[in-house]
């Protein structure tokens, strides 16, 4: 009976071989796989199209020649795009497989339609065509990918950025004050600054690295300061406040995109900043006090910037033109130099899309102004219909669900508080440049993520990215007691 009980074992106190093949399966990042397919397919297909319509001769009745479409050539770039999502896709399973499996399809869903309308875009700007437009962004594209991996490998415990909050600070003082310096400078111009660096052919926007480093030091600070600012230590009014020493940072936060407001004069960038301390400040104490008392201090020196400068006039008058009742006024402001004919021809852009759109390549995008920055979206619009444009916002939906979900599972703090701002950043960047395209808010001059043409945008992206790939992983070890 011995004998006959008596089964193969492993020796080494470990699991069988098949077991152990399960098991590595069962591990493996089945769902990145199959939602990085979908991105794919979506994205050779619409290359496929506008190479296709680019190669049609222009009479309507003349036939496509199949031999000059050189489709082959023409979906190089994004097959090799494709390549790089999918190897991005191995190195995860490699070595970061407990990292958020949703993050990676969804960006490069976004990055890659971003890459196809600078594509689509650039041959047909005006008055100068931008041929390499798509290959440019591709090649940002790229890298961005790749500083995500790097921020992902040496971002191994994300306390450490918690330790060093107030070098967060004044990296983020540094990358402001360029753009500072340039505002004073043309303070007498009335009219608003670029917060661009150029360093040879190259441009740089020290804004997309300032947003991170704020919120790395939000996130700290916060943090830090959780239960003192939740409870409060002195009056004004009805309402608790903390300590000065608690309270200075808040107030130069607030300081802060004041002066970006009224003297970069960026009002989009304003926004953005003041949003993510609204939001994070909230997230942090659950007092709602504090949001409302800093919002009417915001509405206020707001007021005043806009009886100071004429230009945030025009742009908030732009907001009330009625393209149905067209007034000898609303011709005043659309003739206007930087006036109302940016947001006027996006409306008609996205109105003409209808539904369904006309389609990538079959539209006339190009007669909007700045179409692939600023008015990207009317863009996509035009070309992608009502659908399209609910589809892309569903996308950016989900990667805020996303990013909240990784914020609500994490266990540490300070991951909580930095993977909430992190991901406030993309909601509130979305929601404005959205709202702006559509006429429900002045123009700004934010890009929206992933879809905006510029190297800056793309790179401060994707470190975004990094970090909440980093607290995903972080997350799901520490579940597992690794």
């Amino acid at each position: 009976m011995a004998q006959m009980a008596h089964q193969p074992t492993n020796t080494k106190g470990g699991s069988p071989p098949v077991a152990g093949f399960f098991r590595t399966v069962g591990r493996y990042r089945w769902t990145e796989l199959f939602l990085l397919i979908i991105p794919s397919a979506i994205l050779l297909l619409e290359m496929a199209q506008l190479l296709i319509i680019n190669s049609t001769p222009n009479s309507q009745s003349a036939a496509v020649n199949i031999k000059n479409l050189s489709i082959g050539n023409g979906l190089t770039p994004i097959l090799g795009f494709v390549g790089v999502l999918f190897g991005v896709h191995i190195i995860m399973n490699i070595f970061f497989r407990k990292a958020d499996q949703f993050l990676l399809p969804i960006t490069g869903l976004l990055t890659g339609l971003g890459i196809l309308m600078m594509t689509r875009l650039g041959p047909d700007q005006s008055p100068i065509p931008i041929p390499n437009l798509g290959s440019h962004q591709l090649l940002w594209a790229i890298l961005a990918i790749a500083l995500s991996l790097v921020v992902l490998a040496l971002v191994r415990k994300t306390s450490i950025l918690s330790r060093y909050k107030y070098i967060w600070a004044l990296v983020s003082i540094a990358m402001i004050s360029p753009s500072v310096f340039q505002g004073v400078k043309s303070l007498a111009t009335d009219a608003p600054t670029r917060d661009t660096l150029g360093v040879g052919s190259l441009s740089f926007q020290p804004s997309e690295i300032f947003k991170v480093s704020l919120v790395i030091f939000f996130a700290g600070y916060l943090n830090d300061n959780r239960d003192i600012l939740a409870q409060g230590y002195f009056r004004l009014g009805g309402i608790r406040l903390p300590p000065l020493k608690q309270l200075g940072p808040l107030v130069l936060m607030l300081f802060l995109a004041l002066l970006i407001f009224l003297v970069v004069r960026e009002l989009g960038l304003a926004l953005l900043i003041y949003g993510i301390f609204l939001s994070m400040t909230y997230l942090a104490n659950g007092k709602i006090s504090y949001v409302l008392v800093n919002l009417g201090i915001f509405l206020v020196l707001g007021f005043i910037g806009y009886s100071l400068f004429s230009y945030v006039k025009a742009r908030f008058a732009t907001v009330g033109i009625n393209m149905l009742t067209w007034t000898p006024h609303d011709e005043y402001l659309y003739e206007q130099p930087g006036g109302a004919e940016q947001v006027v021809l996006g409306l008609v852009a996205l109105s003409s899309g209808g539904l369904l759109g006309a389609g990538l390549g079959l539209g006339s995008p190009f007669y909007t102004p700045i179409n692939y920055s600023d008015m990207v979206f009317t863009s996509f619009g035009e070309e992608f219909g009502l659908i399209g444009m609910f589809a892309i916002i569903g996308l950016y939906l989900l990667l805020v669900y996303r990013g909240f979900k990784i914020a609500a599972e994490a266990s540490d703090p300070f991951d909580k508080l930095l993977a909430a701002g992190l991901t406030c950043i993309f909601a509130i960047q979305t929601f404005v440049v959205a709202m702006c395209n559509m006429k429900f808010m002045p123009l700004t001059g934010i890009p929206l993520p992933f879809l905006s043409n510029g190297g800056s945008a793309l790179l401060g992206n994707f470190i975004d990215i990094g970090l909440l790939l980093r607290i995903s992983y972080n997350t799901a070890t520490e579940c597992e007691g690794i």
